[in-house]
């Protein structure tokens, strides 16, 4: 029977999750799970039992069980349930992983440079024409910003 450990101390490696189980009966195996690019554990395994009256045993013992300050879940290992992730299912793995490249015309919108230069050349003459603000306007803008606080 295989046990599913969690809630492990980040201390523990595979040599520390076995012995930690040694004494309740003759185990296959023990595999502490690890991070696939870092290598550190993700805090869980898994303990397989020779004997399935041993597995229970270990599961009514070390369930909660406090390690290094860390209470311990302990149960029967049940198999890993696909996860929702739509793009994944449907995605072949004979294509290409890499994203499109992008039309430089769409990202223009296709606007002429004489077009462009035009608006600059608007937006300068409309700025041109703006009154600089008064006393009253700033005295206004200050005593509204000071109500909003």
């Amino acid at each position: 029977m295989k046990l599913y450990v969690g809630n492990l101390p980040w201390s523990v490696d595979d040599r520390a999750l076995k012995e930690m189980f040694t004494s309740y009966g003759d185990i296959s195996e023990a595999v502490l799970i690890k991070d696939k690019f870092s290598g550190r554990s993700k805090g869980f395994g898994f303990v397989t039992f020779a004997k399935d009256d041993d597995a229970k045993k270990a599961i009514s013992e070390m369930h909660e069980k406090d390690i290094e300050g860390r209470p311990l879940t302990v149960s029967e290992a049940r198999p890993m349930v696909p996860r929702d992730n739509s793009q994944m299912r449907n995605h072949s793995h004979d294509e290409p992983s890499e994203a499109p490249m992008a039309d430089s015309s769409q990202i223009n919108n296709n606007v002429e440079k004489d077009e462009a230069m035009d608006s600059y050349e608007d937006a300068k003459d409309d700025a041109a024409t703006d009154e600089p603000a008064t006393e009253e306007a700033v005295a206004a803008e200050e005593s509204s910003e000071n109500k909003e606080n």
